[in-house]
This record gives C-alpha cells, structure tokens and sequence, in this order.
C-alpha cells in the first residue's frame, strides 16, 4: 500500500505533466509571480546575513550611528517582502481559479459528448464528484506547488548561500540530515495519494446516493424508505470519515516527526558551534547568523513535505479526471458524413441487431419499413425492445449490426447533428429542467419567439393552465418539474416536440401521464402534429394506435407480427392476445 513500483511512478510523473499544460495560457502571470518568490526569498536570505553585522558590528562595537538606520532597512525589508509575497498570493490564487475553470469547462464538455453507453454504466454521482471535488485537488498542485516548490528552492539557495559562507564545516554536518528527511516525505506522499483516491471514490458513491435519494423522494417517502437511506448514506459517510482521519493522521504526523529530525541536527550543530564560539574560532554574530539561516532553512524542507503531499493528492485527482476525459465518445460522426438538410422522412430498418455491451441481443433481426408520412406504432410487453429501436434511430446508440437508412441513405452517413435536428422526441420520463415553462418549451431551438411558443403551447393543450400560474410563462417548473402535475409536465413536453416543427416524430408513451379529458384533447393536436410527418409511436394502450398505417408487434426483441389493427386481430397471434387482454374482448 505505501510501495509503488517504477511503472507507476512514471505514470504520476506523465500525469503531472498533463496537469501542467493547463499553466500554459498564464505563464507571463506565473512568471511575474516567480519573480515576486525570488525577492521573498532574498529577503528571507538578506536578514539572516544581517545577523553577524548587527551583532559584531552595532552591538559588540557599540556603532549608534549604524544602530540608527538598522530599523529603516529592517523595515524596508519587510515592506518588499509583504508586498511582494501579496503579489504572489494574488496572482498564484487568479491562475489556480482559471486552471479550474478551464478544467472544468473541458471536462463537462466532454461529459456532454459522451454517447449514451457512458452514461447507462455511470452513475450521476460519481460524474458529479468528477467535476466538483476532483478538480478543486487538482488547483493547489499546479499552482500553489510549483510556485511552491520554487520559492522553497529558491529560499533554500539563498539561505545555503548564507550558512556555506559563514561555516562550511557546520554547513556540511547539518545538510547530512537532508538524506533522512527525503525518506518519510516520499513515504508520506505515497500513502497520502493511496487514501486520497480511496477518498474521492467514496464522495462519489456518497454523490450517487444523495442524487438517487433525493432525485426519488416521493417514492422514498411512499415507500416509508426514510430510515433505509438514512443509514445507506450514513455508511458511506462514515466510510469517506475513516479514509480523512487517515489521510489527516499522515498530514498530522509529517510536520511534527520533520521538526524533530531537525531539533535532533539543530542540537548537535548547537553544541558544535557553542564550542567554537567559547574556544574564540569563531565570533559570536558568525554563529547566530549561522544558525538563523538554519533554522530559517528548516521551515522550507517542511514545506518541501507538505507540498509533496498537495501535489500526490492532486495527482490521484487528475488521474480519476483523465481517465473520464479520456473515455472514448463511441458515437462520432463518420468520416465523410454530410448534412441532412432535407429529407422526406422514409425510414427503413435493416436487419438491426442490438445489445448493451457484452449482454445477450436486446433486439434482433429488427426490419421494417415506415414511408414518409406514415404513422407506424410500437407494441409489446414491456421489455421487447421498443424504446431500444426508436432510441437508434436519433443514434443515442449505435446498432451492433445491420443499418438504419432515412430516404434511402444509412443515418452514419449523415453528421449526428442534423440527424437529430429532423427528429423530435416525446418520451415518457417528461424530463423537464428547472427553468421558465417557456424556456423549457423553446429547449433545443435558439430563435423561438414568443409566439411561436404560445401557439405551441395551445396545440399541446397547455396554455390554458400555464396562463392560470401567477407568472405565466415565466413561471420556473422546479427541478425535473416537480411544480407542476404529471399531464402539464408532459403537455409542456408535447409542446417542445411542437415548436421544433421536425419531419420526424418519436413518441414514446407521449400521453401516458394525461387524464381521459386531456388526452382526448391532446390527440387532437397531436393528429395535427403527426400530419405529413414520419411517426414512430411507442404505445401501451392500444386504444392510441389502432388508426396507425401500420403496428408492428414485438416479443423478447424479435418482430413477430406487422400490419394493419384490423389485419392483426383477424391474424388473431400475439397482437390479438394482447388486445383481448386489456379490452377483454
């Protein structure tokens, strides 16, 4: 648990290296900041070296002209080096926020990318973490350590400069401790970095629970589920407590066991140079200066520890924040693939084959054929495969095999893009975001004008409750609409597929939330809506399909009837069963 081996050492160094690119667009800031260290550390240096003249010469020799101007260069010295430790700070504090800014931005950008198969492994949580708590331990290592470390350094080199000039004997037995120091803080590092990913895989477990529960609060509570996730999320939570008291016990005892390997050197160097002193080989401001510059020496090797620890922490973040980043987007468009700037919406699926990763076919040998205009209807049992064959056609997932054509062209030939700007989409999860009731009907379409989402609005049968609300259209539906009942959230839906006026329509179980009064109204504007528009309808009533042009029945992933309602029930299979079972008829 504390070893790693040459490979992985390699890795963190080419995973620090990756997080250092993100520096590049402030280097002249980085630079200044440099600059600013470099004058800290020679003032650091400067009063050390001050030490041997103000005791040999102003006080031994009793100089009062020389004692005089003491407190007007101590103060000077003091005044650069706030002011330029200020300018530090600030400028290492602007580019750390802008690293992780940028990191951010890249990541959710590539989130957004990421095809459909991603999303079905990962939970929400751990995506969340990813972006929130990951990153924020990637800022203090490629800002506050590299500037860090070169401040040290630097302040480490000046006050060498200072303990060689004054005794290079004593120098050379103190800087003997400097081996044994190196041993603990890369021990140190190693283990921090081992809890430190343990850490943030569990926040991200503790994330997924949080969004799961909450997300699900009515049926927790219907569930009397209350105390079940109370203790799901109070394992966790004490499970990501022990991993931080062991990280904070090894942050806890480095300082302290590097102050004693120092106190035990600065013991010795103490009685060596005391007897030096005594014995006249050296003066007394020779020796204090000397051991200034010691001490003051000290206090950057202990920064050197706890800066290793920053940068192993953030290297574990990076590495989990890479390793999304660099998760393959399995849907692209193809090379060579055009713009679907028309098209007549004539569909045809080909011998389509599909499955979720390694798992048996979740349909096969899917083909059929919709012309445009047609209005073809999807039945079965739940878990036949129908969300599955309407969710390839807009290539939220790719076909294992066969192809898909739109008039007469495989949609891989077409730029994802403007495939689905041809398709609209009413599902029957009614996802709503938490903004106005306009903003969510003009979703997906940049120039919507307010009438046009008013007339969308009254053909989904819905601005006659949206004008009731207090702020109208500007009224904010709450997170996933939880302000408004089941039939206005799918109205507003509805109205979404409306506005965007597609040539292609998807409509799984579109009126499913609605009542009989509703739905009756809105299958009036959903007839207007399907008019001369290719329609694939996902339905479990089979009262709402029986006018489609053609059903095509499914069973366990296999099309096992087609045709026309009235066609199928005198074929009198697997569709007629159906029937009879929900009409018992």
């Amino acid at each position: 648990m504390g070893r790693d081996n040459p490979v992985g050492t390699a890795d963190n160094m080419a995973t620090y290296r990756r997080m250092l690119v993100y520096l590049r667009p402030y280097w002249k800031k980085l630079v200044i900041a440099m600059v600013l260290m470099i004058i800290v550390s020679a003032a650091s240096g400067g009063i050390a070296f001050m030490v041997k003249p103000v005791m040999d010469d102003i006080f031994i020799a009793k100089n009062i002209t020389m004692l005089h101007l003491l407190p007007f260069v101590i103060i000077s010295i003091f005044f650069i080096r706030s002011l330029s430790d200020y300018g530090r700070y600030y400028l290492m504090a602007d580019v750390g926020q802008r690293i992780i800014m940028d990191i951010r931005d890249e990541l959710y950008a590539h989130v957004q990318n990421l095809s459909m198969p991603f999303f079905a492994c990962t939970p929400t949580g751990i995506v969340i973490s990813r972006i929130t708590n990951d990153v924020s331990l990637v800022q203090a290592s490629v800002t506050s350590a590299v500037t860090g470390l070169a401040r040290e350094a630097c302040t480490m080199v000046g006050l060498l400069v200072v303990v060689f000039y004054r005794d290079w004997q004593m120098a050379l037995m103190a800087m003997v401790v400097f081996p044994v120091v190196a041993y603990p803080i890369n021990i140190f590092g190693k283990r921090l970095k081992h809890y430190s990913t343990k850490g943030m895989k569990v926040m991200g477990d503790i994330m997924s629970i949080l969004d799961e529960s909450i997300s699900n609060i009515r049926i927790v509570k219907a569930y009397n589920m209350e105390e079940y996730e109370k203790k799901r999320f109070g394992t966790e939570n004490r499970r990501y407590f022990r991993n931080w008291m062991r990280r904070l016990s090894i942050r806890a005892v480095s300082t302290p066991l590097m102050q004693f390997i120092g106190g035990i050197s600065t013991a010795f160097i103490l009685w060596y140079g005391g007897m030096k002193v005594i014995d006249g080989t050296s003066t007394p401001g020779n020796f204090f200066s000397f051991m200034t510059a010691l001490f003051m020496l000290y206090a950057p090797i202990r920064k050197f520890n706890e800066l290793n620890i920053v940068v192993q922490e953030g290297i574990a973040a990076a590495t989990r924040i890479f390793d999304m980043m660099d998760t393959r987007i399995e849907i692209t468009d193809s090379p060579g693939a055009v713009e679907l700037v028309e098209t007549q919406g004539d569909l045809k699926y080909r011998d389509v084959c599909f499955r979720y990763g390694d798992d048996k076919y979740a349909v096969e040998d899917i083909s059929f054929h919709v012309e445009s205009g047609q209005q073809v209807a999807l039945v079965g049992e739940s878990g036949a495969g129908k969300t599955t064959i309407v969710n390839l056609l807009p290539r939220l997932f790719d076909a294992t095999q066969g192809e898909i054509l739109v008039d007469q062209r495989n949609i891989r030939g077409f730029t994802i893009s403007s495939l689905r700007d041809k398709i609209a989409i009413v599902s029957q999860e009614m996802v709503l975001f938490d903004d106005s009731i306009a903003a969510n009907i003009a979703y997906g379409l940049k120039h919507a004008s307010t009438e046009d989402i008013i007339r969308a609005a009254k053909r989904a049968n819905a601005h006659g409750f949206i004008m009731e609300k207090p702020d109208g259209y500007d009224t904010r539906v709450g997170e996933a609409g939880t302000r408004l009942s089941g039939g206005q959230k799918q109205r507003i839906c509805i109205a979404r597929a409306i506005i965007k006026d597609a040539p292609i329509l998807i409509l799984d179980e579109a009126t499913s939330s609605l009542d009989t009064k509703a739905e009756r109204e809105v299958h009036k504007a959903m007839d207007s809506l399907m008019a001369n528009r290719t329609t694939l309808i996902i339905a479990h009533r089979l009262s709402t399909i029986v006018n489609a042009d053609k059903i095509i029945v499914l069973k366990q992933g296999r099309i096992v009837e087609q045709g026309a309602h009235r066609d199928l029930l005198e074929l009198d299979g697997h569709y007629a069963s159906l029937y009879r079972l929900q009409f018992g008829k």
